[in-house]
């Protein structure tokens, strides 16, 4: 697959006239760009340990054999990739008021954010069917939740996403970039780079958005109808108290889900015309704002993620 990729970036720089980007980032004035990149570079530090901090919560601790915590900590893997594929260069861009990418540089940074935030997309869907195994058939979920189920959920959802993004990053790499090699974004995202390609791109805006509107509603979909068993499952539960504790299994789940696909459909499958600055702050949201606040969602009140940390610090402290 690198040699695939390698191939196509290859391709481009051969058959485009183009060899650098410049990329603007935002307009504004200096002392506020510098407030932006201090607050911009505490956000993906708190973003990047608190991730790492639950990848090191569930797999140095009893959480190791959860199902649940360790596709949540394969969530964390993608919002850790995520987040660094994007927002160190955008503080750069900050820092510069705007600066030089080759133009392959430009186009890895695409097909990489692609790739993680549709297994971020996928993963979060296999965590769907997680809760409605352990809601829905909780007798047999340890046995069909087996280590090998869990393997295999994991292996489809990036290899789905690196299946799904390589094809559409092949249409991409087929165009002649020759216009003008300014990027009006704070990376390197989709209509920005077909902005530059002089070739006609009407086929490839279609196979995109078809294949951002599947990437995005598909798990979705599963997520709704896995959810809807689930609810039906809890209504069914006679005492108030079961029905509280079923619940709250998945509420942490919900919020993550609720963040992550509003500000996605908003930017990737509801058309945005030619509303520039929109386009950057929502991007904002789903490439910073949400990777911080989903470790904060499943943390906070979560017990068993508290007794694990409580269990590693008191193991470090210990004489």
């Amino acid at each position: 697959m690198e040699e695939f990729i390698l191939q196509k970036l290859l391709e481009v720089q051969n058959k485009s006239s183009i060899d650098n980007v410049f990329i603007v980032g935002l307009r504004i004035h200096q002392s506020y760009r510098l407030f932006l990149f201090c607050l911009f570079m505490v956000t993906y530090s708190l973003t990047f340990s608190s991730n790492f901090l639950i990848i090191l919560l569930v797999f140095f601790s009893k959480l190791s054999g959860s199902p649940m915590y360790v596709l949540l900590s394969n969530l964390s893997v993608s919002e850790i990739l995520v987040t660094t594929n994007i927002v160190p260069p955008m503080l750069h861009i900050l820092l510069r008021n705007g600066t030089y990418f080759s133009l392959i540089g430009c186009l890895a940074q695409f097909f990489l954010s692609g790739l993680f935030l549709i297994a971020e997309s996928l993963l979060l869907s296999a965590m769907s069917y997680d809760r409605f195994l352990a809601i829905c058939k909780p007798l047999h979920y340890t046995m069909i939740m087996g280590p090998r189920l869990r393997i295999c959920l994991i292996l489809v959802c990036w290899a789905m996403s690196t299946l799904l993004m390589s094809i559409g990053f092949s249409f991409v790499a087929s165009l002649n970039f020759c216009r003008d090699n300014i990027i009006d974004h704070l990376y390197c995202d989709i209509i920005p780079i077909l902005n530059l390609s002089c070739s006609d791109t009407s086929t490839v805006k279609i196979v995109m958005y078809l294949f951002s509107s599947a990437s995005t509603m598909f798990p979705l979909l599963v997520i709704i109808c896995t959810y809807g068993f689930i609810i039906r499952a809890i209504t069914r539960i006679s005492s108030s108290k079961g029905k509280e504790k079923a619940f709250s299994t998945c509420s942490s789940h919900l919020g993550v889900v609720s963040t992550y696909y509003v500000t996605m459909i908003l930017v990737y499958v509801v058309p945005s015309g030619h509303f520039v600055i929109m386009n950057k702050l929502l991007s904002l949201l789903y490439t910073v704002i949400t990777p911080l606040v989903n470790p904060f969602i499943y943390t906070l009140r979560n017990q068993e993620i508290n007794a694990a940390m409580r269990q590693i610090l008191s193991s470090i402290t210990r004489p």
